[in-house]
């Protein structure tokens, strides 16, 4: 290693102990509880009597071979706190990011909201408004409760897909690993967000959000997940805990803003983030439909058979 290299140990020390990182690595405790799948419903077909459960979206499969598309997220209470408008924003926007993941077209949102009035919800309501008029999904519904001490919010989505759906139970070794990243943007406030959403038209954002149902359409992949909390490395951490693979990924393959520091990068929640993995005769297909809608997207690794992750940059090779 020269003297002019880039030490990735102490960053990726960094991200070891960042506490959003350390809950995806974590996520399979969730299993504990409920389960790894759902099995029969008089509902389903019956060659589909079960659903797994740790994407970001169940998908329910149809009896007509396609699939409906079903999701939550809840926001936490100093979010709302702190900034009420852009929490009821990213209530809606995170929701149409996990259907759009799984290769889906989002259908419509209801919502669940506790606060002391109906003065004390408007600034959530706005937020809600303008991310639904923004992605041209509308809120059908939901409950309100007022009188609460304390404002809570949670969003439910619909989606739907067809039978060719994007899952992160699907990543076989040998496979690439896609970053996309909508980079047009910039931090928001103090958040460690990346917003390529408000500043960008109804337009844009409606034509990017259908990109992953066109991928799942042409089969270019079956693997994708959204990069949310714990960022890049968080989103890859799960998406290897529930396909039960590991993988490669070369830092310098990684497009960033030359200002932003490596953890915050790997770390950060974009508004727009996808990894997806898929063989080597997709790559250039998957990157041109991003390019065309400037989105950057990046081959950053591969899927390896051996259950760990390694990160290379330069001559260094870790284990995280």
């Amino acid at each position: 290693m020269t003297s002019n290299t880039i030490s990735i140990t102490p960053i990726l020390e960094k991200l070891r102990q960042h506490p959003d990182i350390k809950d995806k690595r974590r996520i399979a405790q969730t299993y504990e509880h409920i389960g790894s799948s759902i099995h029969s419903s008089t509902y389903f077909p019956e060659e589909f009597s079960s659903i797994l459960l740790g994407d970001d979206t169940a998908v329910i499969p149809q009896k007509d071979g396609s699939n409906l598309l079903l999701a939550a997220e809840g926001i936490v209470p100093y979010f709302l706190d702190k900034d009420p408008w852009f929490a009821g924003y990213s209530a809606v926007m995170v929701n149409i990011s996990d259907i759009c993941a799984m290769g889906g077209l989002p259908i419509a949102v209801t919502d669940t909201l506790y606060t002391k009035d109906a003065k004390d919800s408007l600034e959530i309501w706005q937020g809600m408004l303008a991310a639904s008029k923004a992605y041209g999904v509308p809120i059908v519904g939901g409950h309100t409760c007022y009188h609460m001490d304390n404002r809570a919010l949670s969003v439910s989505i619909l989606g739907k897909a067809t039978e060719n759906v994007l899952t992160s139970f699907n990543a076989k070794p040998g496979e690439s690993i896609l970053l996309a990243i909508d980079q047009n943007g910039a931090y928001y406030k103090d958040y460690a967000f990346w917003n390529a959403s408000t500043t960008a038209s109804s337009k844009e954002l409606q034509e990017k959000a259908k990109i992953p149902h066109l991928i799942a359409n042409e089969k270019w992949s079956s693997t994708a997940k959204d990069v949310s909390m714990g960022g890049i490395i968080g989103t890859i951490c799960m998406l290897l805990n529930t396909s039960e693979v590991g993988a490669k990924i070369n830092l310098q393959n990684i497009t960033k803003p030359a200002e932003i520091a490596w953890e915050k990068w790997l770390s950060s929640f974009p508004s727009y983030g996808y990894i997806l993995t898929c063989s080597s005769e997709n790559i250039t297909s998957i990157q041109s439909v991003f390019s065309d809608k400037g989105v950057t997207c990046d081959c950053i690794g591969q899927i390896t058979k051996k259950t760990e992750l390694i990160i290379e940059y330069e001559d260094q090779k870790i284990k995280f």
